[in-house]
């Protein structure tokens, strides 16, 4: 039996955090096992706002695929490569361009709230704006039928199937079907300040922190604002911590909820609850991931690898994408 095919992609914008792993990773891991899974590490993407800094981008995209690796995802499972080295990516998000109106990028929802969780970039450029295409175009490159993504990229993938329509309409086919998400389990991770995970909040646990920095990062993290006192009762509801007790300690939740509530476990004890399941999380995935950037020609020779089959896939669908438009 066939298996349905399935595509995703990580920014290599920096270390992986919590909030990467469990808001995709984890996902990733499980559903190499039931999809024919393609991964990417998605170095176009990032240059849509951090377009000066290629050296940066290649140095991280190594990191980030170590983190994958780390992490549990098999690149004799998965496909994994990283998208600039299969050109067909730009060539078909050129195409789809040319084909999608402008005021269906102008109002995605999250065109301005990145603008503005971005500082200090000048993103008033196509790359930025078209962002999307970019996506719809490594998706429909793949054929893929299932994307795996959080609900605040939901709009993207009823913009690729915008597209997909768009496009059949308009070239009187039928090659492309429309993907359909599959959204992760996990809601978005909270950083240390109580704001959303996010490496440039500055708030982030990262896959590589060493077992004092998890420490000094956890007990400084934010709690519920109206517990000032020992004594004062608390809202577990509203409290960054107990969002990561629900992850980590799932059979502690009850005994810390009431605990919290009536003051009778502060925030430095749930703290210290806490502290010590992070670290054995995140210790052997650190450890792993250490190993393999001591010879970072392995990581070269896997993606070089997931390129060569990658691009078996999509130069099929590129020529066909031609043919149909009368190209080729």
């Amino acid at each position: 039996m066939v298996c349905p095919r399935l595509l995703s992609g990580i920014q290599p914008t920096g270390r992986m955090h919590l909030g990467n792993y469990f808001g995709a990773v984890h996902n990733w891991v499980k559903l190499q096992h039931e999809y024919e899974a393609f991964y990417f590490v998605a170095d176009l993407h990032a240059l849509t706002s951090a377009y000066e800094d290629g050296v940066n981008i290649r140095e991280s995209t190594l990191e980030v695929v170590a983190d994958l690796i780390a992490c549990g995802v098999d690149p004799k499972q998965a496909i994994l490569f990283v998208q600039s080295d299969v050109p067909e990516h730009s060539e078909l998000h050129l195409i789809f361009s040319m084909i999608t109106p402008l005021p269906w990028l102008e109002r995605v929802p999250t065109y301005k709230s990145k603008k503005d969780e971005i500082q200090g970039k000048d993103l008033n450029t196509y790359g930025f704006l078209g962002y999307p295409v970019l996506q719809a175009a490594d998706i429909m490159l793949y054929r893929s039928e299932i994307v795996p993504v959080g609900k605040d990229q939901s709009y993207h993938i009823e913009l690729t199937r915008e597209i997909v329509r768009r496009f059949n309409a308009l070239f009187k086919t039928d090659y492309f079907k429309e993907p359909a998400e599959k959204f992760t389990l996990f809601p978005q991770l909270p950083g240390t300040d109580g704001r959303k995970m996010s490496k440039s909040y500055g708030n982030a646990l990262f896959m590589s922190e060493s077992d004092k920095d998890i420490d000094q990062k956890l007990r400084t993290m934010f709690t519920d604002p109206a517990r000032l006192r020992r004594q004062d009762k608390g809202n577990p509801d509203i409290c960054p911590v107990f969002a990561l007790q629900g992850i980590f300690n799932p059979d502690l939740l009850l005994e810390l909820s009431e605990g919290c509530k009536s003051a009778s476990i502060g925030c430095v004890d749930c703290k210290k609850r806490l502290i010590p399941v992070v670290q054995s999380f995140i210790g052997p995935i650190r450890d792993k991931r250490e190993t393999l950037l001591k010879d970072k020609a392995v990581i070269i020779d896997i993606l070089q690898d997931g390129a060569r089959k990658a691009r078996q896939v999509a130069k099929e669908t590129l020529d066909a994408v031609k043919t149909i438009i009368k190209i080729n």
